[in-house]
C-alpha cells in the first residue's frame, strides 16, 4: 500500500510544471510527509496523556494541523470535502498562512534540539513548488493513506524514503552529494563499531545516512531499556549539513528511522575554528563522506592549520580534531589522496599518520559512487596514538558497478571479516609505518598479489592538481610580493 501511495504522489509531481526533478519530487514529498509524521506524533502523545489523565499540550494550533487543514474528516471518518481545501483555497492557505506560521517557531524555540526548532528551521528552508491547488489535493489525500504509528510502519516508510534519496542521488552529477551506498555505510558502522552511550558524529551529514545506519545497528540486537532508548533519542547523533535540501531530508530521514527530535544542525560546518573545539564538543565516533572536489574561501581556509581550498582536505582536519582521544573514525576520500604531491596533502597525511592509528584503509573501485566517477577510498583510524602498521584491502566484485549493478552487502562481507584480524588475503596486505616515506609519507601502495591501491590518475584528475598547484604558487608569489 506505502508504495502504491509513492507511486501516486509521483505521478502527481510528474504533471506539476513547479517540480521537474528527482530533487523536486523529494523535497516536496518530505514537507508533506513530514507534517503528516507530527501529526501523527501529536496524536500519540495525546492519546498517552489521556491514559495517564493528563492533559496533552499540542505545539500546533487547531488550524495548522493536519487533521484541520489537510484531511479534516466526517463522522464517517472519510475526507470532508465541504471543509477541505484545494485549489487556489488551498495553495493560498499554504502558501500564506502554513508555511509563515511553522517558520515563525524557531523565533519561539526553546533550543535547536527541539522539535519545535525544527519546524521553524524546514519551513525556513524550503518552499512549497506544488502551483496547482488541484495536484496538491491529490498529493495530499495520497499522504493521508500513510500511517506512522507502528514500528512496522515507519520500517517500510523509511525503506521507501531511503529507496527516493537514492533515486535523487542518482539524478545528475550530484549523486555522492545525496547517497552514499547503504552496504559501503554498513560496512563503515561494522568496522567503526559504535557503541550505546557513545557519541556518534557526522559533520558533513547529507541525507543522514550514516547516522540512520548506525541507528539501525545499535538498536538490531533489541532489549534496551527505556533509559537505553533515550540515550539513543538524545544523546547519541549527532550531525550538521550545509544544504537547505539535504537538512530537511536528514532530519525527515532520521525521523522515519525513529528519532523524533534530530540533533542536526543547518550550518556550514567548515566555518567553524578548529582551534574553538573543546573538549565538550568532541565525539567518540566519527562516520562521514564529506563533499569532495569544492573550493572553500580563503577566510574559511583561515579556521586550519593546513589551508587548502578542497573540502574534503579540510573537513579531514575538522573530523580528526573533531575526536575524543580513543575515538574512531571512517571517512571517505577521493583515492588521490592517498598519493597527491602538493604541500597540503603531504602535510594532512603527515597529520594523520602522527596523530592517529590509521589502521585500515578499504580501496573502493570505480562506480562505487553512481553518477560521480571519481575513484575512492575510506580511512579508519583511531585517535591518540600514531600508525604503527597500514592494513590494505583492495574490494573488488569481479564485476563493472553502476546504476543497475550497484554495490551490495555481499560485496563487503570479506572485507569486514578478513579486517577483523587486518588478514593477508590475495586482495589484503599490510605495510609498516616505518617503511613510508617520511618526506611524501606517501601511502599508495602495490599490492604485493598484484593491482595497486590508486590507479592512473584521469587527465581532469591531474589538471585539477595542476590548478591547485598553480593556485598555490601564486599565494606563495603574492606573499613575497606583499613583504617586498
Amino acid at each position: 500500500m506505502f508504495e502504491q501511495a509513492f507511486k501516486n504522489i509521483d505521478d502527481v509531481l510528474w504533471k506539476e510544471a513547479g517540480c521537474t526533478t528527482e530533487l523536486d519530487y523529494t523535497e516536496q514529498t518530505s514537507w508533506l510527509l513530514f507534517l503528516k509524521y507530527l501529526d501523527a506524533l501529536e496524536q500519540d502523545k495525546a492519546d498517552e496523556a489521556k491514559l495517564e489523565g493528563k492533559r496533552y499540550s499540542f505545539i500546533l494550533e487547531k488550524p495548522y494541523r493536519w487533521e484541520s487543514w489537510a484531511a479534516p474528516k466526517g463522522k464517517d471518518g472519510k475526507l470532508d470535502h465541504d471543509v477541505a481545501l484545494t485549489g487556489n483555497d488551498l495553495t493560498e492557505f499554504v502558501n500564506l498562512k502554513l508555511f509563515p506560521y511553522l517558520y515563525s517557531f524557531k523565533q519561539k524555540a526553546s533550543g535547536p534540539n527541539t522539535i519545535e526548532y525544527k519546524i521553524g528551521e524546514i519551513f525556513g528552508e524550503i518552499k512549497n513548488k506544488i502551483q496547482s491547488g488541484y495536484n496538491l489535493r491529490e498529493i495530499i489525500d495520497h499522504i493521508d493513506e500513510l500511517r506512522f504509528r507502528s514500528q512496522k510502519e515507519k520500517h517500510e516508510l523509511s525503506h521507501l524514503y531511503e529507496a527516493k534519496i537514492k533515486n535523487m542521488g542518482n539524478a545528475g552529477r550530484n549523486g555522492g552529494e545525496y547517497y552514499t551506498p547503504r552496504p559501503l555505510i554498513r560496512a563503515m558502522v561494522q568496522v567503526v563499531k559504535p557503541k550505546l552511550g557513545e557519541r556518534i558524529y557526522d559533520g558533513a551529514c547529507g541525507s543522514a545516512g550514516f547516522l540512520c545506519e548506525a541507528y539501525d545497528y545499535l538498536t538490531a540486537k533489541g532489549d534496551l531499556s527505556t533509559k537505553d532508548l533515550k540515550t539513543l533519542q538524545e544523546k547519541t547523533f549527532y550531525g550538521k549539513e550545509k544544504k537547505s535540501l539535504a537538512y530537511v531530508i536528514a532530519i525527515m530521514n532520521m525521523i522515519l528511522h525513529g528519532i523524533e527530535a534530530p540533533n542536526i544542525i543547518h550550518t556550514n560546518t567548515l566555518t567553524e575554528n578548529l582551534a574553538d573545539i573543546q573538549e565538550k564538543d568532541r565525539y567518540d565516533v566519527v562516520l562521514a563522506n564529506p563533499p569532495f572536489g569544492g573550493k572553500e574561501r580563503k577566510e574559511v581556509q583561515q579556521n586550519f592549520p593546513i589551508r587548502t581550498g578542497e573540502t574534503a582536505f579540510l573537513f579531514l582536519q575538522h573530523f580528526i580534531k573533531s575526536l575524543k582521544a580513543g575515538g574512531r573514525g571512517g571517512v571517505v576520500i577521493k583515492n588521490t589522496f592517498l598519493s597527491n604531491t602538493d604541500n597540503a596533502s603531504v602535510s594532512l597525511r603527515k597529520l594523520l599518520l602522527e596523530s592517529c592509528n590509521l589502521h585500515t584503509v578499504l580501496d573502493c573501485p570505480g562506480g562505487t559512487f553512481q553518477g560521480a566517477g571519481v575513484k575512492t577510498v575510506v580511512l579508519f583510524f583511531e585517535k591518540g596514538a600514531p600508525t604503527c602498521k597500514v592494513w590494505y584491502y583492495q574490494l573488488d566484485p569481479g564485476r563493472s558497478l553502476g546504476k543497475t549493478n550497484p554495490l551490495n552487502d555481499d560485496d563487503l562481507k570479506e572485507f569486514v571479516k578478513l579486517q577483523k584480524s587486518f588478514a593477508d588475503s590475495p586482495k589484503s596486505w599490510s605495510i609498516n609505518a616505518k617503511d613510508i616515506d617520511q618526506t611524501t609519507f606517501d601511502l599508495s601502495a602495490k599490492n604485493p598479489n598484484g593491482g595497486e591501491v590508486v590507479t592512473h590518475r584521469s587527465p581532469q584528475e591531474i589538471m585539477d592538481e595542476i590548478t591547485a598547484l598553480d593556485a598555490e604558487s601564486a599565494e606563495v608569489l603574492g606573499n613575497i610580493k606583499a613583504l617586498l
